[in-house]
């Protein structure tokens, strides 16, 4: 099968966790930003995460040097534009991108000017390639939630101008949803779907409270359900996609190797599933291999690869519009 040819969705996907090394090596010349080498293979090793790291933050570790260049309008513009060429270019047909804007502030960038810069660089590529997509804004559950609102007051002016979703995200806590009722509550006041990161880090519990509490509509992971009923049997009956992410999970331990993923359980037994990158420099992935490697391990046909297709532009935060055209590539 032609991976590359198949036309493709991506719902889960970090900005800063998708760089091109060159592009660090660039941004850091030009904005006198000090980083550890000027050699590409360097920089790239620097970037991507190992095949299996300890945990989940030293995957993280690996967003430091990205950050750094990603403190002036220009630098965001242009990580945005090239993370949706790249994507085009490999058949992505309609990508969600989540960034934090409050990892934008060193430089005192306001966070009208953070989201603009990233939806600018977006609209530029759309212009240019056959892509359509939005950005999700992502809260970092570690950080003062001081500013949570404000990032929801600068987004809201751009909702269905490219900004559609909020999203929780960074390192996992168990029960971390309670804390978050008020902020997730004004994001929906205000016109946000919800997505939020849970049950990567192996508590179910947390799915649970986030389609309970915080009303999401989709889950990043979220592939700890397995082992709590309750969060499977909710996540089936509301109709909650899972934006699972094969490779990141491998890197981060969620799961050991790639044939104990639950992805083909999830999918044979009706849970809406979905297939991203999550960081393609982290992950060192792209679309094309994410979907042969779910395809080739567990061994789907074409007549499944639109299914899950088909499944990923229904609960995509897509328009109506955008969503009839993408249904159109399936037929």
């Amino acid at each position: 099968m032609n991976y590359q040819a198949l036309p493709k969705i991506d719902l889960h996907c970090h900005l800063d966790g998708s760089v091109r090394p060159q592009t660090i090596i660039d941004l850091a010349h030009q904005q006198n930003v000090t980083i550890p080498s000027q050699d590409i293979n360097e920089i790239s090793s620097l970037m991507i995460a190992p095949e299996t790291c300890q945990n989940l933050e030293e995957y993280l570790m690996r967003f430091e040097l990205p950050l750094s260049v990603m403190q002036t309008e220009e630098g965001i513009e242009r990580i945005s534009f090239e993370l949706f060429e790249d994507a085009a270019k490999e058949n992505v047909k309609y990508f969600e991108v989540r960034f934090g804007p409050q990892l934008h502030q060193l430089q005192g960038l306001s966070f009208d000017q953070i989201i603009s810069s990233a939806v600018k660089g977006m609209q530029r590529a759309e212009a240019i390639y056959d892509i359509k997509g939005n950005y999700i804004l992502s809260i970092l559950r570690t950080m003062d939630k001081g500013n949570i609102n404000d990032v929801i007051d600068a987004g809201a002016a751009y909702l269905n101008k490219g900004v559609v979703a909020f999203d929780l995200a960074g390192a996992e806590l168990p029960g971390f949803c309670h804390e978050f009722i008020p902020y997730v509550n004004y994001a929906i006041e205000k016109g946000y779907r919800i997505t939020i990161h849970a049950g990567e880090q192996g508590v179910g519990q947390n799915v649970f409270d986030a389609v309970s509490l915080l009303g999401a509509e989709r889950v990043g992971h979220g592939i700890h359900i397995k082992g709590h009923q309750g969060a499977y049997d909710l996540v089936k009956e509301k109709s909650v996609a899972l934006e699972t992410c094969p490779s990141s999970n491998i890197q981060t331990k969620a799961v050991d190797v790639l044939s104990n993923h639950p992805i083909k359980a999830f999918y044979q037994d009706g849970v809406l599933i979905t297939i991203n990158t999550d960081n393609r420099t982290v992950s060192n992935t792209t679309m094309t291999d994410e979907v042969r490697k779910v395809m080739e391990e567990f061994n789907l046909s074409r007549e499944d690869y639109f299914a899950i297709y088909r499944a990923s532009v229904e609960q995509s935060f897509a328009s109506d519009e955008v969503k009839q055209a993408l249904l159109k590539l399936a037929e």
